[in-house]
């Protein structure tokens, strides 16, 4: 994931397990979204990501916590213009 996860994307957390290194309790929250700040090339200590992510909350999270979220696709929408209208002067 990550090549396909970059600074700026939107990843949902699907696992508030505890800190595998040290047991206690993540600050995470399962079903939110968090934005990616950073994608560090280091092999996280559990063995199961190449990479880690950083997400603004503590330091950084081992990229199997996440799943990235699709970008939002353009939509194009018809508008419809409202044009005064004309009014006939009265002589």
């Amino acid at each position: 994931m990550s090549d396909a996860v970059g600074p700026g994307d939107l990843v949902i957390c699907v696992n508030v397990a505890p800190n595998h290194g040290t047991g206690r309790p993540v600050p995470l929250v399962a079903g939110e979204s968090y934005r990616v700040f950073g994608v560090m090339d280091f092999a996280c200590p559990c063995g199961r990501a190449d990479a880690l992510l950083d997400i603004g909350v503590d330091f950084a999270w081992c990229q199997t916590r996440f799943r990235l979220l699709p970008k939002p696709k353009a939509q194009t929408r018809t508008r419809r213009v409202t044009a005064p209208k004309e009014l006939e002067p009265v002589d």
